[in-house]
């Protein structure tokens, strides 16, 4: 994918990926230094593409954002909440209470030692935004702003003038050199500049006035979306489809409650620094056996100890509904134990990857009974 202008020297791991059906970006960034990513517009059917991306670049994925509910394709946000525990975010102009994360204008995205700024750019839909990268090197328009074209203003709460207002308030102020990431782009280009855009955009820039782009988009004769009586619903429930069984169902759906990844071995985990973090929110069950527990490793403050062989057991009378983390000596038998927690129902289950050993590691506090 070789751009039209060089990519921004931006400190962050930066991917753009593409959807030939739909004309699609899904753009992937990472933090260098604590592997936690971002994924902005993911596409429902490029799911084990993207994932595969995010496990040979060594990230660990904390949000799915969408510019937007679209119209020309399914989001990927709800699947990827299910299969990787991240945090699904959309602006809270959209209607789509299924997020986890309802943005609005100011409001940041946080990945590691990096952020996305979030900019409100409705006019295409009401739900419209733009994600910035702090340093304002990259500006993420979806369908707001393309490359020397803009998002049609005929359906879907569409408002040429205020999309005119949102892209030169919120996007061309931003400096010159902020490369422009559009959401599609049907020629081939795939980066733009803000100060590209104001000068050679034929509806938005060269100082064309608001009466001007007001007349422009009304004469647009635009084909009705192919697919947008099916994308729309789903994207209202966060990519789920009508044949999704139980899913579809969910009003909204589960919502992430950690930053599970998957081992090689489908395990599901979370990371001991996190587990540190977070510890008043879930339940922590200890699987190794009494004299471990208070022996030289200790244990988590408030953890209970339940021997992997009394698990199953002892998990009958637990509420599967019940957010849990599972913790051992190194992450093996609490690997273990987690497996078979999910195959008993429980829904909100980890392991905690590298269990005492790395809490130890990390200093982190310890109890002896």
């Amino acid at each position: 994918m070789a751009p039209d202008v060089p990519l921004p020297e931006a400190p962050v791991i930066f991917r753009q990926l593409f959807d030939r059906e739909t004309s699609t970006y899904t753009y992937l960034l990472g933090c260098p230094r604590t592997r936690e990513a971002v994924i902005i517009d993911p596409v429902r059917d490029q799911v084990e593409r993207d994932l595969e991306v995010v496990a040979d670049l060594g990230l660990r994925l904390v949000y799915a954002v969408d510019t937007h509910v679209h119209a020309d394709h399914v989001t990927a946000s709800g699947v990827l909440r299910s299969r990787a525990g991240l945090r699904t975010v959309v602006g809270a102009g959209a209607g789509t209470p299924c997020a986890d994360l309802l943005v609005q204008d100011g409001d940041t995205i946080p990945f590691g030692d990096h952020a996305l700024e979030v900019r409100a750019t409705p006019g295409h839909t009401d739900g419209c935004v733009t994600y910035v990268t702090t340093d304002h090197a990259m500006a993420f328009t979806g369908d707001a702003l393309l490359i020397r074209g803009c998002g049609r203003t005929d359906f879907q709460q569409g408002d040429p003038r205020r999309l005119y207002r949102s892209i030169h308030d919120k996007v061309f102020s931003l400096p010159d050199s902020t490369f422009i990431y559009p959401g599609h782009d049907y020629k081939g280009r795939t980066v733009s500049t803000v100060g590209e855009e104001k000068a050679h955009n034929p509806r938005l820039g060269g100082g064309r006035t608001e009466d001007a782009f007001v007349e422009i988009m009304a004469g647009l004769k635009l084909a009705y979306p192919g697919k947008i009586d099916i994308a729309v619903p789903a994207n209202q429930r966060c990519g789920w489809l009508p044949g999704d069984g139980a899913h579809a169902a969910e009003a909204p759906p589960e919502r992430a409650w950690a930053p599970v990844v998957r081992d090689a071995n489908g395990v599901p985990e979370v990371e001991a620094g996190w587990t540190a973090g977070h510890l008043t929110e879930f339940r922590v069950v200890d699987v190794r056996e009494p004299a471990e527990f208070d022996g030289e490793l200790g244990h988590v403050p408030g953890a209970e100890l339940v021997p992997l062989a009394t698990v199953a057991t002892a998990a009958a009378a637990w509420d599967r509904a019940e957010p849990l983390v599972v913790v051992c000596r190194s992450g093996g038998r609490s690997g273990r134990a987690a497996t078979a927690l999910e195959q008993l129902g429980f829904k909100r289950v980890a392991s905690m990857a590298g269990g005492m050993l790395r809490w130890n590691a990390l200093g982190q506090p310890i109890s002896r009974s």
